[in-house]
């Protein structure tokens, strides 16, 4: 693609990834709008806000800010936690810097102290150790790592470690704090501004402070004239408020952009104007083509009205989405995301679950890259079909896709990725092993799927040869007859034959679970969590997580809610966002106590415990009150053919 006439030397993009997203990799979003923008010939930058917030308390100075606001509680206030805390201070001042060191893989000779037990002060985060068995050695974690897996032991305890300070943080500093969640109480489908707002004109916190002083550094170093905040979680949108209203105290000459997941998905009908007097574009969708016509607007080659799905306050002082018909730019043509900028070395490599797959989500840092834009099945009921993310298909070729691997191991110097599309194409797969087989290109990846049957045996084999280590895939709800209200396109003994194909070629399964769908009963939830037992049994999956069915504005579920039986109930007005839908089911089903036993039954499954014993037992209701499974004992092993 030809470079744009949009760029000048001296107008320069800054985009920023504000807290939290995650701590061992960078969030994609920036590397995507940075590539493409440098492929624009824009001068174009990133820095990774979140990451920068987290490090800064984890210092001696930062944990001696913390102890001063714990010690401003009374001790009636204080937490189980803070007291441990305070009680063990100078453990922690003398620890933290060597330990996240660690973490960072700069000192690995360290893991020997850690894993002794006796380096690290132990909060309450550790009594999770005490539902391991001790295997007579002494040792409750001999049966994960054994005598040898001594870096890993060392990660999980550091990784204790760090959740105990996260608990301080939200106990003693701000209540809102989450490694991930955070404040997002505040954002998600709040229908009003009004808390947000009211949060951002509250007193600051410590964590308050110390972002904007992160936020002014990084506005010093780059001297942007427009920031792009990028926020893909309701989780990071405070944050990004936060950090705007910073930018806006100090430098009220720079223009702020904002965008991202959550904007897509909750803000599509935004009528708050006080939105705008923290930022002063908000864009919906792929960000490419708004870009562009924004950089041609802010650089007087473009009115005002001719900007590309751009919420704008206008001069009335009205919210106005202003929509210019152009075409997207082509997935074959965004260009390739770059990671310059971002401090790759900083992050921090945690070992949260010890399951081996699903550690990936926190452990080592991926490369994320995207084989397709959108779903090409894109019929899910409970998923967002009408909105770009899902509904807009396109792919790019082999070659390309294998250049722009290429590209970023020769800029990071780091072979594992992760696509992160919504569900990859096994068509698109297939072309990318042959690929990078046919061109030697030597890199760990893994992905998330539909577990359909194109995926046979022969073709799990191909793509563990190409370097596929793990795959993850929506199972949702074990049922086929849900799972034909879903219109999700597969059986239960199907994704029994996938996922065990996968597993066989020595690629590890992560399914997404879901519970409470529309019409699931008790007897659908303890038949679902059977079929589930039995796929761990038979080696078919190794990792699972249970989600509560949240129904959305735009999906299926949301806009024809009597196709499956529920009645929505009535929004209130929504001048801010709106995405989530409460309804009423006939059925009536406690799905709260019954969504405790799933997720307290999948965890142990994940670490081996329990998969023999009857499903019931994990369920905490009445007597007489859970049913007795009527799915065969050895439904999944038939239809593997192993019975």
């Amino acid at each position: 693609m030809s470079a744009s006439p949009t760029s000048t030397p001296s107008f320069r993009v800054l985009s920023l990834i504000p807290p939290m997203t995650q701590l061992n990799t960078p969030y994609p979003s920036t590397a995507y709008l940075t590539g493409f923008l440098r492929s624009q010939g824009v001068d174009a930058v990133q820095a990774d806000v979140a990451l920068a917030l987290v490090l800064a308390f984890f210092t001696p100075e930062g944990l001696g800010k913390v102890r001063d606001c714990a010690l401003v509680q009374s001790e009636a206030e204080r937490s189980a936690c803070v007291n441990y805390f305070l009680d063990h201070f100078e453990r922690y001042q003398s620890t933290i810097a060597p330990m996240v060191a660690f973490l960072q893989g700069r000192d690995a000779t360290l893991s020997h102290r850690i894993a002794g037990r006796g380096f690290l002060p132990e909060g309450p985060r550790f009594a999770s150790l005490d539902v391991y068995e001790d295997d007579g050695s002494g040792d409750p974690l001999a049966w994960a790592f054994g005598a040898l897996g001594q870096q890993d032991r060392a990660r999980h305890l550091a990784t204790l470690y760090l959740n105990d300070l996260a608990d301080v943080l939200r106990d003693a500093v701000d209540s809102r704090f989450e490694f991930v969640r955070y404040a997002e109480q505040l954002a998600g489908s709040q229908a009003t501004f009004e808390p947000l707002a009211q949060a951002l004109g509250a007193a600051p916190t410590l964590v308050d402070t110390t972002l904007q002083a992160l936020t002014l550094e990084v506005i010093a170093k780059h001297q942007p004239q427009l920031v792009l905040l990028s926020v893909p979680f309701p989780g990071a949108v405070y944050a990004a408020f936060r950090m705007a209203q910073t930018i806006k105290a100090h430098h009220p000459q720079i223009r702020i952009g904002l965008g991202g997941g959550f904007v897509n998905t909750e803000l599509r009908e935004l009528t708050e104007p006080r939105v705008f007097d923290y930022v002063d574009f908000i864009s919906l969708d792929s960000g490419e083509r708004p870009l562009l016509a924004l950089l041609e607007h802010l650089q007087g080659k473009r009115n005002v009205q001719r900007l590309v799905r751009t919420f704008v306050r206008n001069e009335a002082g009205a919210v106005q989405l202003m929509n210019w018909a152009e075409p997207d730019v082509p997935f074959e043509n965004v260009g390739t995301p770059t990671w310059d900028g971002l401090p790759l070395d900083r992050y921090l490599s945690l070992l949260d679950m010890l399951n081996p797959m699903h550690r990936l989500w926190s452990d080592g840092r991926w490369n994320k890259l995207t084989v397709a834009h959108g779903c090409y099945w894109k019929k899910c009921s409970f998923c967002d079909v009408s909105l770009d993310y899902i509904s807009r298909y396109e792919t790019a070729s082999a070659t390309t896709l294998v250049d722009r691997i290429e590209h970023i191991v020769a800029e990071t110097g780091q072979t594992g990725f992760h696509f992160v599309d919504e569900a990859a194409p096994p068509k698109a797969l297939k072309a990318l092993a042959l690929e990078l087989l046919r061109r030697k290109v030597h890199i760990s990846w893994w992905g998330n799927i539909r577990f359909e049957k194109t995926f046979t045996p022969e073709l799990a084999e191909l793509l563990a040869q190409s370097g596929c280590i793990a795959m993850s895939g929506g199972l949702e709800v074990a049922s086929d007859r849900l799972l034909n209200l879903m219109k999700k396109g597969v059986s239960v003994e199907q994704v029994a034959q996938v996922t065990k194909g996968f597993s066989d070629a020595g690629i590890l399964v992560h399914a997404y679970l879901m519970y409470g769908f529309p019409t699931q009963t008790v007897q659908d939830t303890v038949d679902a969590l059977e079929y589930v037992r039995q796929l761990f049994e038979n080696g078919c999956i190794q990792s699972g997580f249970f989600h509560r069915f949240a129904c959305t504005v735009h999906s299926p579920v949301g806009k024809n809610p009597e196709e499956y039986g529920v009645q929505l109930v009535p929004l209130p007005n929504v001048s801010f966002a709106k995405n989530d839908i409460a309804f009423m089911d006939p059925t009536g089903t406690d799905h709260d106590t019954l969504g405790r036993g799933l997720k307290k039954a999948i965890y142990n499954y994940m670490h081996g415990i329990g998969v023999e014993q009857d499903v019931r037992a994990w369920f905490e209701l009445p007597k007489g009150k859970c049913p007795k499974t009527t799915v065969p004992r050895q439904k999944i092993a038939k239809a593997l053919g192993i019975f």
